[in-house]
């Protein structure tokens, strides 16, 4: 993944890089320069005791639902955590769909493990892409079919992102996400 990728003309940027790097940071700085442009969706960890216990889906919107969380049972795990996809379809899935319709960038924060065992996420993702709008988003780094496929897409600009670059992917992609 050559930096060079993402400066050309894409309608979708996402964020690729390991955990930690900052890309939630980005989008959520990115978000905040965009002045009500974005809607979607971001995910942030839940804590206890300065452990982390699971993951919220936060809306741009100010709506939020557990994603994941060590205490939640059920078919969908992903490493210790077990995933809510009734809460993604109905907080997540509705926060894409909408900015899909109403606004200007669609923000996919993230497509993941967890993400992905939904249906309805899988294809929200599909229609943010088709819709003609921007989206600015971050995408699993390890390899997954579906992902990989929405990683070959020709509409699609990866932004390798690393600790020591965050600033710089920053600026680009307010950049990026300014031309029509």
């Amino acid at each position: 993944m050559a930096t060079e990728e993402f400066v050309a003309n894409k309608q979708a940027y996402l964020l690729v890089g390991g955990p930690g790097v900052g890309k939630t940071t980005v989008i959520k700085e990115a978000v905040a320069r965009m002045e009500g442009r974005a809607g979607g969706f971001y995910t942030e960890e839940i804590r206890a005791q300065g452990l982390r216990q699971g993951f919220r889906i936060v809306t741009l919107d100010g709506e939020s639902a557990t994603l994941a969380h060590m205490d939640i049972g059920g078919p969908y795990r992903v490493s210790r955590y077990g995933v809510d996809v009734d809460s993604l379809d109905r907080v997540g899935v509705r926060a894409l769909k909408q900015a899909a319709r109403e606004r200007d960038v669609v923000v996919i924060d993230e497509i993941g493990k967890m993400e992905l065992f939904s249906a309805s996420f899988r294809e929200a993702v599909l229609e943010a892409l088709e819709s003609g709008k921007k989206v600015l988003g971050t995408i699993m780094l390890g390899s997954h079919p579906w992902a990989d496929e929405i990683k070959r897409r020709p509409e699609v600009g990866l932004i390798p992102i690393t600790r020591m670059n965050r600033h710089q992917v920053l600026d680009k992609v307010l950049c990026c996400l300014r031309d029509p």
